[in-house]
């Protein structure tokens, strides 16, 4: 056991301490760390107050008025509200509920979502009678904005004669031309279209001689909430999350297990063309040395996921969403990574025996790699329908069967435990056949030089040894 644990150590040690882990592995972590603490923080920055003159020529003489209704300050506060509001009914009922019972958390919430719909402008409408010159009209746009100068011109719309009423033999209506300052709140931008939509439509039922609010009456479709109903009880759904949820659970366990197989197998193949391999297999057996290079990369695995899953917990404590992770999952992840990278780690370890250099190992890689690529591939069908019979079977197959059951846990409809016990115990004989083969191709490859062998040669080996 001593000498496992000083294999492992090295291993462990050759891999951290390289400058091209320390800034391809821990640089990246800290730099999505850096900006997770940041952006929660920038957008708490408030935004100036858009203060200006919108100027109109409006060839229809119908708008102008309807324009400077919607564009009030108390009707903007009114729209932003209920827009808040529906933000809120939106959100996962879990986030919901753990605000509730935190006030702080609440007060954050609700201040966050204030933050991100801005303050309210005070737009005043100027309207101009004659288009005649119009680059004159527009000329102040280009000004410095001066946010002493309440009565700059942030805006300046041109309305078709034919908005309103259409031309004769004409089944189009007109538009209007927009043209704002430089770097306007795109905020402010989207209430001036708005309006002029607002507006537009209005002036055109009226001119139809219809009844608008009847027609809205008709077309208009409260926009429900979705709501999923278990075994458990109803929940509201969140699209988003459920996609996502799942999709980053399976990348953190793919990306870990590939990651630390990739060195398992860089460093044996090192080994082995430096001839350290011999010195080595002078002090300890094939199978310590085997076992001790795999654990010693399981460490780095580790090390990996629990950085890259810290950036995830950091994510959703800094976004006030910590209640939409369930913690099961975070314990399904390290119990299924250690099955997966034993699994994958004993295969890279046998092809890193078995070849003299690293671009030998690509064409025994690939088969591999696309194998543990499946579940990825296939990671939208399975998280829409992560119960089918398809998915379910596949849970059972090792070694793809250790990511979709991962991917499974994380949907909004997992499977039943007993389903996750099983699929564990599918994974740990399938780990088990994979460092069963490997132990016999490491004996035998480790010691040879020469041509590389293929798939049937490495078959051979096995049977032989």
């Amino acid at each position: 056991m001593k000498k496992l644990l000083l294999i492992a150590q090295r291993e462990f040690m050759a891999t951290v301490a390289t400058k091209a882990f320390a800034f391809g592995i821990l640089g990246m972590p800290l730099l999505i760390g850096l900006l997770i603490y940041l952006t929660p923080r920038l957008m708490k920055e408030q935004a100036p107050k858009v203060t200006g003159d919108i100027c109109i020529i409006d060839a229809t003489g119908q708008l102008t008025e309807g324009l400077r209704a919607y564009l009030k300050p108390e009707e903007i506060a009114k729209r932003r509200e209920a827009s808040s509001r529906r933000m809120q009914e939106a959100m996962p009922t879990a986030v919901k509920a753990m605000a509730d019972r935190n006030p702080v958390s609440k007060a954050a919430m609700d201040q966050a979502l204030q933050k991100a719909l801005g303050d309210v402008p005070h737009l005043n409408i100027v309207p101009i009678t004659s288009a005649a010159d119009l680059e004159a009209i527009k000329a102040p746009l280009k000004d410095v904005p001066d946010k002493d100068n309440p009565g700059q011109r942030i805006a300046v719309i041109v309305v078709h004669p034919d908005a309103v009423v259409r031309d004769a033999g004409k089944e189009d209506f007109g538009t209007y031309d927009l043209y704002v300052r430089g770097k306007l709140d795109d905020r402010v931008i989207d209430e001036i279209t708005s309006a002029m939509r607002d507006t537009l439509i209005g002036a055109r039922v009226r001119s139809s001689g219809l009844d608008r609010a009847q027609i809205e009456a008709i077309t208009h479709i409260e926009r429900v909430a979705t709501r999923e109903v278990t075994a458990s009880g109803e929940n509201t759904s969140n699209r988003a999350m459920n996609m996502m949820m799942p999709m980053a659970f399976m990348g953190l366990l793919l990306m870990s297990t590939m990651m630390s197989g990739g060195y398992l197998l860089t460093t044996t193949v090192e080994e082995k063309t430096n001839r350290v391999v011999e010195v080595l297999l002078s002090a300890v057996s094939p199978m310590e040395l085997m076992v001790g290079k795999i654990l010693g990369q399981l460490v780095v695995g580790l090390l990996v996921l629990g950085i890259y899953m810290g950036l995830g917990l950091m994510a959703l404590v800094s976004f006030t969403a910590m209640g939409m992770l369930d913690p099961w999952l975070i314990v399904y992840l390290f119990v299924f990574y250690l099955i997966a990278y034993v699994t994958v780690g004993a295969m890279m370890a046998a092809i890193g025996s078995a070849v003299n250099e690293m671009r030998e190992a690509q064409g025994l890689m690939m088969p591999i790699t696309l194998t543990i690529m499946i579940p990825w591939m296939l990671w939208l069908p399975i998280s829409r329908d992560p119960n089918s019979v398809f998915a379910t079977t596949l849970s059972f197959i090792p070694p793809v069967g250790n990511f979709v059951m991962m991917l499974r846990l994380a949907t909004p409809t997992p499977p039943p435990w007993w389903e996750a016990i099983l699929g564990m115990v599918a994974g740990c004989l399938g780990a088990y056949a994979a460092l069963w083969f490997a132990a016999k191709i490491f004996r035998i490859g480790l010691l040879m030089y020469g041509k590389p062998p293929s798939f049937a040669v490495l078959i051979k080996w096995a049977r032989q040894a």
